[in-house]
């Protein structure tokens, strides 16, 4: 029973504060710095608490193909795809806050991932 109470107690203390989390994907790290640049900005510009850009680790994908067809096995490329991320927190946005990170404009080849807490 002290258990329960305890959760509940701390579930009223967490939903104080909405929080906003961004993350971001992209193959060339220029890219994913600008685009987090102009999500930051937009966020301070309606008075929000921005936590971030936090790198996350770098995805490698390689792929090892032959050179020829049927012969010459040992002849081979090796290609490397990476995915560079980043993170970032948005705490306590207001509704122009979020109206104006949908209406956001971001450079192709970025991926954007948006979860509300």
């Amino acid at each position: 029973m002290a258990e329960s109470k305890n959760k509940s107690i701390s579930k009223e203390k967490g939903d104080l504060k909405t929080k906003i989390r961004i993350k971001i994907k992209a193959f060339d790290h220029k890219i994913i710095d600008q685009a987090s640049k102009t999500i930051i900005e937009t966020a301070l510009r309606t008075d929000a608490q921005v936590s971030g850009p936090v790198p996350l680790p770098i995805e490698k994908r390689k792929y090892t193909v032959n050179r020829s067809t049927f012969v010459h096995k040992n002849a081979r490329d090796q290609y490397e795809i990476r995915t560079h991320k980043r993170l970032i927190d948005i705490i306590e946005p207001s509704a122009k806050t979020i109206e104006d990170l949908t209406n956001l404009a971001l450079p192709s080849g970025v991926d954007l991932e948006i979860k509300m807490d």
